[in-house]
């Protein structure tokens, strides 16, 4: 596929780092987001500015920022509309004016320090390791490192890896683990976990795993091509060593997004209730028991006693309608 920006990237220098842009803070906002704060990307630059050196005039924000007055002043008028910066002149000049942090400012900041900026630079120093060479290059593995792997995927120390030969003996032992505790391996449990690319990746499926810091991987989960626009989410586990840091929750979010973007309209699995946990993970997540399924698919195990639907969200299903009518 054509890539205008990439094909030419010292011509549109400034265009690509603009979309590089876009979408780094496109990530940050899904991770302010998931930690319930009413900012924007783009306005913690000033309101670090703030907290960092206390009140600044507005000159002073702009040589700190090196951004133009204009600027500035949009990123006020937002920031004080949220009651997060409070905007006071000085003296009888109009022109000079103090900016600080609101009471509110200063709490809003204080949460960010501990919920978003460190996820935000642990995922960017994971995404920059290991990248080199000159601009262009080191532009095209940053836009592939995110395209694998979102920054919002990266945060709290666990990453998402993709699916490789050399993962293949992580993807049959995190599943063996799980599986020989608590049943007993079948012959289709077997025939998975000793050829994942066969029977997963090259049908057109996905395996993906985590890898948690210090631990390395941790978890692996696969969807398994079983139909047109159709997927069945399994071999899902999460080693004993790295219980407790929601592993699991964070894989699960992950392969459903991964299996919207491939085009899933029907995501499936196959359980039993002896995985009590999971099962409440899953329907947490948006799936829901399904007897239809059952009748079809869960036939393939013999420990098989549930059987689950995803829901996708309304806007997905207009976006797979819409698709099925262009065909």
């Amino acid at each position: 596929m054509m890539d205008i920006l990439a094909d030419h990237s010292m011509l549109f220098l400034g265009s690509r780092l603009k979309r590089l842009a876009e979408r780094l803070q496109g990530d940050v906002s899904r991770i302010i987001a998931e930690a319930g704060l009413p900012i924007q990307p783009s306005q913690y630059p000033v309101l670090a500015a703030l907290d960092q050196a206390g009140p600044m005039t507005i000159g002073q924000l702009v040589e700190a920022m090196q951004l133009s007055q204009p600027a500035i002043t949009r990123l006020l008028t937002r920031l004080a509309a949220l009651d997060l910066v409070s905007i006071e002149r000085i003296g009888r000049d109009q022109r000079q004016k103090t900016v600080a942090l609101t009471p509110n400012g200063i709490a809003m900041i204080a949460r960010s320090k501990r919920d978003v900026w460190p996820r935000v630079e642990s995922a960017v120093i994971n995404l920059c390791a290991g990248v080199s060479g000159p601009l262009p290059d080191q532009l095209n593995q940053i836009e592939a490192a995110l395209s694998a792997t979102p920054l919002d995927k990266r945060g709290n120390g666990l990453v998402i890896r993709p699916f490789s030969d050399a993962l293949a003996g992580d993807f049959h032992d995190i599943n063996a683990e799980w599986i020989t505790a608590m049943f007993r391996m079948e012959d289709t449990d077997r025939d998975v976990l000793l050829n994942p690319r066969a029977r997963i990746v090259d049908p057109g499926g996905t395996i993906l795993f985590v890898e948690a810091a210090g631990l390395g991987i941790v978890g692996a989960c696969a969807l398994q091509k079983t139909g047109a626009r159709q997927f069945e989410l399994t071999k899902m586990g999460v080693r004993q060593s790295a219980r407790g840091r929601k592993v699991g929750e964070f894989l699960l979010a992950t392969v459903i997004d991964r299996a919207r973007m491939m085009g899933a309209e029907t995501l499936y699995l196959l359980t039993n209730k002896a995985c009590a946990p999971a099962i409440h993970l899953y329907e947490k997540l948006g799936f829901q028991h399904d007897a239809g399924i059952m009748q079809t698919f869960g036939a393939r195990y013999a420990r098989c006693d549930v059987a689950m639907r995803y829901h996708w969200p309304s806007d997905h299903a207009a976006s797979f309608d819409k698709a099925s009518t262009s065909l």
